[in-house]
């Protein structure tokens, strides 16, 4: 009796923001390109701040989106429907409302760096996407941090530390320079395999595809 090969695995680099709807977008869709080929990926996330320079009480989403990229009030409504509907395909809740906020995000970049050392980062980040997106939580308040650590299954204490002390604050910004010198300007941005870089949210197919050559370069 023979042993069945293990499955596949792809490294998968993801330069995000846990404040960038996109990112969550692209994440679903990559996980559906994985299981549609029956393969496992060893995901890390990479830390991009889209707005480094927001202050602590952060600013209305749709003033901010109006004052960054132009955009009327109909477009952002229409913009926001849209990432809605794509969101319930994707099986993940989005919802936005007149009061939602962009917040700074370096405090959770420090989180989340932390926990790539503890093997948990994945689970922070989806529990960062959750508790902005769904549950319209302020990720920049570090209560809100705190209880999303804890459902990564991580020591909020220890992570306590973590803020007050700075200690991955450096960490963050040098990882951040690196794939700023690299020409990542705007996330989602993956790197497939070490070698080939997609951005934006690129739809399950896509991903199939350099999934595809991945596995076979690697063959």
């Amino acid at each position: 009796m023979t042993t069945p090969d293990p499955s596949p695995v792809v490294q998968v680099d993801i330069v995000s923001d846990v404040v960038c709807p996109w990112c969550i977008v692209g994440f679903r869709q990559l996980d559906l390109a994985l299981q549609q080929l029956g393969i496992l990926a060893r995901l890390r996330w990479h830390p991009f701040e889209l707005n480094p320079n927001m202050p602590s009480e952060g600013q209305n989403l749709r003033e901010h989106i109006t004052e960054k990229y132009g955009s009327t009030t109909e477009q952002s409504e229409q913009a926001r429907a849209r990432l809605t509907d794509l969101g319930t395909e994707l099986g993940f809740t989005f919802n936005f409302n007149d009061e939602s906020r962009i917040v700074n995000t370096f405090s959770a970049h420090q989180l989340l760096d932390w926990s790539e050392t503890k093997g948990r980062q994945h689970p922070l980040k989806l529990a960062l996407f959750d508790a902005y997106f769904t549950q319209q939580q302020d990720v920049s308040d570090p209560q809100v941090l705190l209880a999303a650590v804890e459902t990564a299954g991580l020591d909020a204490q220890t992570a306590h530390t973590v803020l007050e002390t700075g200690s991955q604050a450096d960490s963050v910004r040098q990882k951040q320079q690196v794939w700023t010198s690299r020409g990542v300007s705007g996330v989602p941005s993956m790197v497939f395999g070490g070698k080939y870089l997609l951005t934006g949210a690129q739809g399950t197919e896509t991903y199939v595809q350099v999934l595809q050559r991945c596995l076979t370069e690697a063959a």
